[in-house]
């Protein structure tokens, strides 16, 4: 399998991608503990991580996903942050799994070891926003990790697709799944049997992407923007609010709006409820205590 830890260690400078070079500017800290991911803060409020395996297009492995998992672990855990952007380089967001790591598989050892279920044990119960800033390829295990994300924002040039079927597999990371809500049963199935990819200006017509930009630098760029615009709000009405949209989906339209009610009862016990209502009242700009 390939992997940065065979490879030549690099400065970070030299390694990061002219789209992670062009947000230097802003950033306050980063992180060189890890070896196939970069960890920054580009604003203030804002953790932006970047997949980091060039040399393999940033191609998912089990210490890809480990490593991934423990930055948005502590990103989701620290009081500061209040997004998180996650991209990948111009070339590629992820062009897939890792296929070293998987081609000599037997049945019982993906049975056994339940392969990939790292790949989804952490985003689903990360709290704060997350957006994925795709550029380049996003295929197969790449697609579905954009798929995880709260919000896709990708470059016109991006492309996305589920190819397992070329090799003799499915999706096994939920794009089966996301996919059909994104885009429908129809259009989903056509691509996931054929093996077809779709454009980045397709994604942002299908509904899959928020917003398509002419670039991947003003892709990165409007990610960390909305980011650090969701990060201004109050972080307890900012949880809040990404519970009950995701609950639309797994919730019948009853149940659903019930349950948004219900949250939306109990935000009015909080500090925040009666800053921002005072705020507004008083034409100010409000100053959360995210309680």
């Amino acid at each position: 399998m390939a992997s940065t830890r065979a490879m030549r260690r690099l400065p970070i400078a030299a390694r990061a991608s002219s789209v992670l070079r062009s947000h230097r500017r802003y950033s306050s800290a980063s992180s060189s503990s890890y070896d196939n991911i970069l960890v920054t803060t580009p604003k203030p409020g804002v953790g932006l991580i970047t997949l980091n395996r060039p040399r393999a297009l940033n191609a998912l492995s089990t210490a890809l996903f480990r490593e991934l998992n423990d930055a948005l672990r502590q990103l989701d855990d620290d009081e500061s942050t209040g997004a998180i952007v996650l991209t990948g380089s111009e070339k590629a967001f992820a062009a897939g799994a890792d296929i070293m790591e998987m081609k000599d598989l037997t049945f019982s050892e993906a049975f056994n070891t339940n392969f990939i279920s790292l790949w989804s044990a952490i985003i689903p119960s990360v709290r704060i926003p997350l957006i994925a800033a795709v550029n380049g390829h996003a295929l197969g295990g790449g697609c579905e990790l954009a798929l995880m994300a709260d919000i896709i924002y990708c470059s016109s040039t991006a492309t996305f697709g589920q190819p397992e079927i070329k090799l003799g597999i499915i999706p096994g990371a939920g794009g089966s799944q996301r996919l059909i809500k994104a885009i429908g049963k129809s259009r989903a199935m056509e691509l996931i049997l054929t093996g077809k990819n779709f454009s980045g200006v397709e994604a942002g017509q299908w509904g899959v992407a928020a917003h398509v930009f002419d670039t991947s630098e003003a892709c990165v760029q409007g990610a960390i923007d909305t980011a650090s615009r969701i990060a201004g709000m109050s972080t307890l009405a900012v949880k809040a609010a990404k519970e009950v949209v995701n609950k639309s989906q797994d919730l019948p339209l009853r149940d659903g709006l019930e349950y948004e009610r219900k949250l939306f009862h109990s935000l009015f016990g909080s500090r925040d409820q009666k800053i921002g209502m005072a705020a507004f009242a008083e034409k100010k700009k409000p100053e959360w205590s995210h309680q």
